[in-house]
């Protein structure tokens, strides 16, 4: 039946008096709220699940199922907030979370989990700065700020407090109701999903963001109560540096966002690493990172936890391996050119560069700024890490300065979905070529410095990086579905003669075991070997070169 001409008017003055002037009580706001952000908010979710079930009849009932889940279990949370003073603030802030959180997830294909949150919270200004955009902009109007302005002008009929309360508790009881019957109804679906497909939690808008930011300030408010159990105390170097000599000097270089399959070294057609072919270092092929951001790798790779067993509540009771190094003697340093240490190195000396690049990008040459001067100041072992900013994303054209872009055109925005695929690509192996030019200095170093050290470098990165594969941008991906170039890292070694002949090292041997799988679960065991430091939280089994010693 055809709508009269003259209800057409009377509807859109209806919903155009409901947008301007909206009245509802708080059951109805809060409904509307929950199927706005299931339906609006959770693309990433959708697209996803999507691709989990197939197009059966079965399936889209099943998926039907989903919509009215979630929109009754936002509803009964939505219900506890429903307090006169607190309800419209709580509203906004649960959007503009949202807003964010779904901006992220669709544009860069990540997942909002507590590595992720982490990061974001421990990045400089800096590093945050990349991140945003013009399309960040657009999402924060359309899915932040418009919906809290209607929530801001919305009227909202409260009745006496007897009654509120009866119809807060009828709302969430109905709303368990409702979950309950679905999850019964498709009881065999629904655990099926959960074994097999468990990480699409992370997808859900805003549910993961706010339980992750949770979780961080609980464990936050109890950080000042951590007590820090001591490891390798008995940690002795075997032969001190006045019989060997020399002192032993190790360089440890530790990368961020590189993968190995853009190192030329590994077989890349594109020459990213034409310093380092020069040089007589050695390439192995099969390292795999611990995790797929800096907050989970860098405290898993100075642990002496193997990666299955490791944690972060394991990681923030015990020292590492710098503080084994420590109670050895040995002189160590942290050098930092991007946001921090994650607790790795709270315990020994650190230097951030950052503040002699006041104006704007510090490039990662600035990790050598003064080194030689702080070796002339050394009495024995020692080890230096410097922390590059290395292939960090999305920004990947501020990691290169301009005499090192060799790949054009490159990518010069943060929206990495809106560069062809080889501007992308050229301006992340700019990175690249950086960094092979970053170490090829530290190698020039130690050859400076050879007189007095036996010398050796070691570099390998924290994790990988998606340059669009699968649709993934960045990284940060649970372990266990994040692609391979989020996780296969490069690790490179270079030895001045004296180290090798002092520390027994065959290089024969060395270049056989070039291909073999390695992880970073081999660095702790495989530095205590390498400054020959012997302690019982030491592993033969995980020394990558205790098989090449004489």
């Amino acid at each position: 039946m055809a709508i009269s001409p003259s209800v057409k008017p009377s509807l859109f003055k209806g919903v155009r008096r409901f947008l301007l002037h909206p009245v509802m009580n708080s059951i109805q706001l809060n409904l509307l709220l929950s199927l706005l952000l299931v339906a609006f908010y959770n693309n990433s979710f959708w697209a996803e699940i999507g691709k989990i079930s197939a197009q059966s009849l079965q399936d889209r009932f099943f998926l039907g199922s989903i919509f009215f889940l979630l929109v009754a279990f936002f509803n009964g949370c939505l219900s506890f907030l429903s307090l006169k003073y607190l309800h419209k603030p709580a509203l906004i802030l649960l959007l503009f979370v949202a807003s964010f959180a779904a901006y992220f997830m669709k544009t860069y294909g990540v997942m909002i989990d507590q590595s992720m949150v982490k990061t974001v919270l421990t990045s400089d200004l800096g590093n945050i700065s990349e991140l945003l955009s013009v399309k960040m902009l657009y999402y924060f109007l359309g899915l932040g700020l418009l919906p809290s302005l209607f929530v801001l002008r919305t009227k909202i009929r409260r009745k006496g407090f007897l009654t509120e309360l009866f119809m807060v508790s009828g709302t969430v009881l109905l709303s368990l109701v409702c979950v309950v019957v679905i999850l019964v109804f498709f009881y065999k679906d629904y655990i099926s999903l959960g074994k097999n497909s468990n990480y699409v939690r992370h997808l859900i808008n805003p549910v993961s963001s706010l339980y992750v930011a949770a979780s961080i300030a609980r464990k936050s408010l109890a950080d000042g109560k951590i007590l820090v159990r001591p490891i390798g105390e008995d940690a002795r170097v075997e032969q001190p540096w006045q019989e060997r000599g020399k002192k032993n000097l190790l360089i440890l270089v530790v990368g961020e966002g590189a993968r190995a399959r853009n190192f030329s070294l590994n077989g890349y057609p594109k020459k990213t690493n034409p310093a380092l072919e020069k040089e007589d270092v050695l390439n192995f092929t099969s390292m795999n990172s611990c995790g797929t951001v800096s907050s989970v790798s860098l405290p898993c790779m100075f642990s002496h936890f193997r990666r299955e067993a490791f944690s972060e509540f394991k990681a923030q009771r015990h020292e590492g391996l710098l503080d084994v190094l420590t109670h050895a003697g040995v002189q160590v340093l942290w050098r930092e050119n991007n946001s921090g240490c994650d607790g790795v190195c709270d315990r020994v000396p650190t230097e951030n560069m950052a503040h002699l690049c006041p104006s704007g990008e510090c490039q990662d040459m600035i990790l050598l700024e003064g080194m030689q001067d702080y070796l002339d100041r050394m009495s024995g072992d020692t080890v230096i890490v410097l922390h590059q900013k290395g292939s960090y994303g999305p920004g990947y054209y501020r990691r290169s300065p301009p005499d090192f872009k060799a790949f054009l055109p490159e990518c010069t925005t943060n929206q990495l979905q809106e560069c062809r695929a080889e501007e992308l690509v050229n301006a992340y192996d700019n990175t690249i070529l950086y960094t092979d030019a970053f170490l090829a200095q530290v190698i020039e170093l130690l050859h400076k410095n050879s007189g007095q050290f036996h010398t050796a470098m070691l570099y390998l990165s924290a994790y990988g990086e998606s340059l669009g594969e699968k649709n993934l941008y960045l990284h940060g991906l649970p372990y266990m579905i994040a692609p391979d170039e989020q996780k296969h890292v490069p690790f490179l070694l270079w030895f001045s003669s004296s180290f090798l002949a002092g520390s027994g090292l065959d290089r024969a041997c060395l270049e056989k075991k070039r291909d073999d799988p390695l992880s970073h679960d081999h660095l702790f065991h495989s530095v205590l070997g390498l400054m020959g430091i012997t302690t019982v939280m030491y592993s033969k089994d995980l020394d990558i070169f205790a098989d090449c010693r004489r």
